[in-house]
């Protein structure tokens, strides 16, 4: 009798972290390729037609990454509290406050210079997204309690509070009754290259990754976030303050989240308005697991998950639905989660006679 038995690794593979990445993705889109057949469409055309609308022209690859711009600080935010075993699930929610704190500097400052108007919305920004991940810090680092469950709750607090002053006391009068707060003055307005959408976010997040890399890698704070992530008691054994760790771990990375609300209203939309973020807390927390916490990975994968976003409204011509898209972002996270299993067991065929 063949017996198929998990046994546990020695030690992690490094092919296997390369590997199990890249299959999730190649199982997702088997698995899309599949969907797409079954809903009565040719996967090759769909697929071409995505990669076209995503790479296929410089209009193309300018709009993947202002689509991943967002993502690779939203990410960058998530994955410095999975390093610590905080569970934040409420970056949709840092960027929206981050959004509204930026708005409001734009609106009340917005004449002023550019040198001056664009880093206090900065700072606001990340002071906003750093008070909504202090909430859930210090409830968990005095009271245990579930960070995740906090974190996901003040993302509709957050979303809420941000409907409620585009509907209301920030509307446009001359809006013609959409939600949108007036247009930014041009001091507040983040630079774009030539005539396209690309702003200078994208430097700033290549800036904040790099930063994040160095201080994770070469700092003391960066030495105790990975040490108190791998071992709670082997840090208070250190002498490190996990409760002060966690709440400093919580408010950053919401401020990182928050920058990414800036980032929006500030080169995109030059406005707030409703759905500033069309779900990118949430897919930030895929781009963060597949790059494996790497900041710098996590660059690379963000603009990937840019292109099928943009490529996903590309295939929408041809008469596939954007959820498509949707179900593919969902398969890769779930069979990477899955695939978890695989770096630290192996499997082991054994045969075992019959009594």
């Amino acid at each position: 009798m063949t017996k198929i038995k998990l046994v546990r690794r020695e030690k992690d593979s490094a092919l296997a972290r390369f590997l199990i990445p890249l299959l999730s993705i190649l199982l997702a889109l088997g698995f899309g390729w599949v969907i797409l057949v079954l809903s009565g469409h040719n996967p090759v055309l769909v697929f071409s037609k995505m990669f076209k609308g995503a790479l296929g022209t410089p209009y193309a690859l300018t709009e993947t990454i202002v689509k991943a711009i967002p993502l690779m600080i939203a990410g960058l935010a998530v994955s410095l509290a999975f390093r610590m075993k905080l569970w934040n699930i409420g970056a949709e929610g840092q960027i929206y406050m981050g959004a509204f704190a930026a708005s409001w500097i734009a609106l009340s400052l917005g004449q002023g210079s550019p040198y001056i108007v664009i880093p206090l919305m900065m700072i606001a920004a990340f002071a906003a997204g750093a008070m909504w991940g202090m909430i859930p810090g210090v409830l968990k680092a005095c009271w245990q309690v579930n960070e995740t469950i906090l974190t996901l709750m003040l993302n509709y607090i957050a979303i809420s509070w941000v409907d409620y002053l585009i509907f209301g006391p920030w509307k446009d009068p001359n809006s013609m009754g959409f939600p949108l707060t007036p247009i930014f003055a041009p001091a507040a307005q983040l630079p774009a290259w030539g005539d396209s959408r690309l702003h200078l976010g994208l430097v700033l997040a290549i800036v904040i990754a790099v930063l994040f890399y160095l201080t994770i890698q070469y700092t003391r704070w960066g030495y105790e976030v990975r040490l108190i992530g791998e071992s709670p008691q082997a840090g208070r054994y250190a002498g490190m303050s996990v409760g002060r760790n966690i709440i400093l771990v919580m408010m950053v990375s919401g401020g990182i989240a928050g920058i990414a609300g800036m980032i929006e209203v500030s080169g995109i939309t030059h406005r707030l308005q409703q759905g500033i973020s069309p779900g990118y807390g949430y897919t930030a927390i895929i781009v963060a697991w597949l790059a494996r916490l790497n900041p710098l990975a996590i660059i690379l994968v963000a603009f990937l998950f840019g292109a099928l976003l943009v490529g996903g409204y590309a295939v929408q011509i041809v008469g596939v639905s954007f959820s498509i898209t949707q179900v593919l972002q969902g398969t890769v996270l779930f069979l990477l989660l899955a695939g978890e299993i695989f770096l630290h067991y192996r499997l082991v065929l054994s045969r075992e006679e019959a009594a």
